[in-house]
């Protein structure tokens, strides 16, 4: 297949405009009419991922964070983000992102989450002015009541997560969550506004903590640890309309921060 065939069904469920200014989604290395053979899913463009790819005869690898955000003045493998694309050139892997996008696609990355999690009758947390049901977060139900800390353990049984900060405990039960994939601090006055119990998100500041005022607790789960569901989010988007396209989920694609529990 080429490229565009399967970036083509990627960008109907997450177009590529809902991505934010800052953001380098899509294609970033290769062409759109490039042929590729079998694409591998991962979370970040790696050295360990990139290994995975050649060693497995992938010729695509689609990620969540776009390896290249900033303009690169240099190619001299002075760091890892060079050392990568440099590589992938060489190598002829191309490398697509679905980022924002994907964050802010209706039934996308807080969506899989909160399902994970047992959240239901979702609707999204702050809806995009664009009016099209796309927006970041969302919050729900669960079936019952569940005692704040439990469902904190739910958190890190199913996630596995090593560790969960969270602020002052506000309600013994939570009923009504929040949930933000990746940086979500920004987001906390939605999910108070929205009534929620509790509001799982990460990268949250030392004031972030402080920011909910006991109106609801607040649980940072760690950015790799909210967002590794997007592997399996990209491999059902494209499994369900790509019945003869080889796709792999990594099984190298790991967190960047080690924890000393």
């Amino acid at each position: 297949m080429i490229i565009k065939q399967i970036t083509d069904i990627i960008e109907r469920f997450a177009p590529l405009e809902w991505q934010e200014s800052y953001d380098n989604a899509g294609l970033i290395v290769g062409r759109p009419d490039d042929e590729v053979h079998k694409a591998l899913l991962a979370v970040d463009v790696t050295e360990e991922v990139l290994d995975e790819a050649e060693a497995e005869g992938c010729d695509l690898v689609i990620t969540h964070h776009p390896i290249v955000f900033r303009a690169l003045k240099r190619f001299n493998s002075a760091d890892p983000v060079e050392r990568c694309v440099e590589r992938a050139i060489r190598s002829r892997i191309a490398l697509y992102a679905c980022h924002t996008n994907l964050d802010s696609a209706p039934g996308g990355m807080s969506w899989r989450l909160a399902e994970m999690l047992g959240v239901g009758n979702l609707r999204v947390l702050q809806p995009s002015e664009t009016g099209d049901g796309a927006g970041f977060g969302v919050v729900g139900e669960l079936s019952e009541v569940i005692d704040t800390v439990e469902f904190m353990r739910i958190i890190q049984r199913r996630l596995e997560v090593s560790v969960i900060r969270y602020s002052d405990i506000a309600t013994s039960g939570v009923r009504r969550v929040a949930v933000c994939t990746g940086a979500g601090a920004s987001l906390i006055g939605e999910a108070r506004r929205a009534g929620a119990d509790i509001y799982i998100t990460a990268d949250m500041k030392y004031n972030d903590f402080m920011a909910p005022d006991k109106a609801l607790t607040v649980a940072d789960i760690g950015h790799f640890e909210s967002e590794y569901c997007a592997i399996q989010l990209i491999f059902d988007i494209l499994s369900k309309n790509l019945c003869t396209f080889a796709v792999r989920k990594s099984e190298r694609s790991r967190n960047p921060v080690n924890y000393l529990v």
